[in-house]
């Protein structure tokens, strides 16, 4: 059982030892309590990387007095920025669709609404198995007190015995089901075999979590966010008149700087690209919390006007403790009563270098390589087409974390390299290809490479009509503004 790459060790060094960014960290023992025979067993570390994807701590337990055996899967990085949601619909007979890896966090629930069955997160913390896999787990479970339920409760256990066929159907796909994964820290993950192609069966969704989802993961909120009761402390921290939102002289944050680059180089380009959109007179400055180290750290925001396109929010954070910086772009104004889609024509390096505001609701697709992106994929990003380029790869290696493994075949690692060198060769500029943004809250963009935007012939802007279904996913179909409509009408004919 001993082995030459194992040693034994206390807890405390185990933590030192994973804590660190060392790639060749060894697999550590630890001695530790069975729970079901109270005896000492052995509890195996270690802190690897699933390529493309993630850095995980495997943890495997075993007692040799029992024969208890289990394992946990604990992710080491850093929260997403936005909660995922996988929907994968499984066919009666379709057996291959069971063995799909999932990779479910320690924060995720899985669901099976046919079922009205839920596994919530601390049922099954942390795994890296099947989809077979993790129903099958699911039904040993609740089929291990069976026995001591028929003595206490006949009537319940009948029902549960009866439950258990109907997933047992589920698990060896004699039925169809649903399967969904919700995870608000964005690290689950379900296998696309069809990558980088869309799966039909599969629905991928990222959104914005709730104050009390964030206040699950550790995040700091405000507790009349969650509406619920908070101590005289955490009222008398939130209410600090340091914390408030504030304002500052733009000057004093950006432009300042800007002024001095400009005197620096004596440069009229610089001042152009400097000066290039509309800048206001004052930056909002506010408390937040930091996506890395849940430390406080500060917000700023400023509004500003983008030629030809329209008026947006900028948002900077930067958290002084850990260094953590991220910028945000979000709309200003009302709802567009139409989409919006964008086409460019990608020729030459002034078209890589075109400015390219991306918001989460917009979708991506190059023709050339049948590559399609769903919205809110790569969330908001402000890039260049050069740079949205390298994030889809990026993306794509992320998001398929399998893809790359060890038991990938020959036939479909040939097909993912290839897929990959045809990615990389958009850049390259040997052929011209067409990139496509589709968002339809219209609230994307593509600058223009001449003074005029019509006199760009390789940017077109198509306004189109959402569908019903487009509006539905958006939440417009809910939305009634009757009564604030009423309250602008009566306060005009005053």
């Amino acid at each position: 059982m001993e082995n030459s790459g194992e040693k034994m060790v206390d807890v405390r060094s185990v933590v030192e030892a994973i804590s660190t960014d060392n790639e060749n960290a060894p697999l550590y023992q630890v001695e530790s309590l069975c729970m079901r025979c109270t005896q000492n067993g052995t509890t195996r570390f270690l802190f690897t990387e699933i390529p493309h994807f993630r850095m995980i701590l495997l943890s495997a337990f075993e007692c040799s007095h029992c024969g208890e055996r289990n394992n946990e899967v604990q992710f080491a990085g850093e929260l997403q920025p936005r909660g995922c949601f996988y929907s994968l619909h499984f066919s009666a007979g379709d057996q291959k669709m069971l063995n799909r890896q999932v990779v479910k966090s320690e924060s995720a629930t899985v669901k099976i609404p046919e079922l009205d069955f839920e596994i919530p997160p601390e049922a099954q913390r942390g795994s890296l198995s099947t989809v077979e896999g993790i129903l099958t787990k699911a039904g040993d479970d609740l089929q291990a007190l069976q026995e001591e339920r028929k003595k206490v409760d006949s009537q319940t256990a009948e029902a549960i015995d009866q439950f258990l066929l109907k997933l047992k159907a589920c698990a060896t796909g004699e039925s169809s089901f649903t399967f969904n994964l919700d995870d608000p820290a964005g690290n689950s993950f379900i296998e696309n075999p069809f990558a980088p192609s869309p799966d039909p069966s599969l629905t991928i969704k990222f959104y914005k979590r709730s104050p009390e989802q964030q206040a699950a993961l550790g995040y700091l909120v405000d507790p009349s966010q969650l509406g619920e009761s908070c101590d005289e402390e955490s009222i008398e921290e939130i209410k600090n008149p340091s914390d408030q939102m504030k304002g500052e002289p733009h000057g004093s944050i950006g432009a300042a700087a800007g002024h001095r680059a400009i005197a620096q180089v004596n440069s009229a380009e610089i001042a152009e690209n400097l000066f290039r959109y509309s800048t206001p007179e004052e930056v909002m400055t506010f408390p937040s919390t930091c996506g890395e180290c849940a430390e406080r750290c500060e917000t700023r925001m400023f509004v500003t006007n983008i030629p030809y396109f329209q008026e947006v929010i900028v948002m900077a954070s930067s958290c002084d403790d850990c260094g953590y910086r991220n910028s945000e772009l979000k709309p200003g104004g009302r709802i567009p009563d139409k989409g919006k889609k964008i086409t460019v024509c990608v020729k030459n390096v002034n078209d890589l270098s075109r400015d390219v505001i991306k918001s989460d609701t917009a979708g991506v697709r190059i023709p050339e390589l049948e590559l399609e992106l769903a919205s809110g994929t790569l969330g908001g990003v402000v890039t260049t087409v050069e740079g949205l380029i390298t994030k889809i790869c990026e993306n794509l290696e992320r998001v398929h974390g399998f893809t790359f493994g060890d038991s990938l075949g020959d036939s479909k690692r040939s097909k993912w390299q290839d897929f990959r060198v045809r990615l990389n060769k958009l850049l390259s500029l040997k052929e011209p290809w067409t990139l496509i943004i589709d968002d339809a809250l219209a609230n994307s963009f593509v600058a223009p490479t001449t003074d005029d935007i019509k006199d760009d012939h390789q940017l077109t802007f198509e306004e189109y009509e959402r569908s019903w279904e487009q509006n539905e996913e958006l939440g417009l179909n809910d939305m009634d503004t009757s009564s604030a409509d009423a309250a602008y009408n009566t306060t005009d004919g005053s």
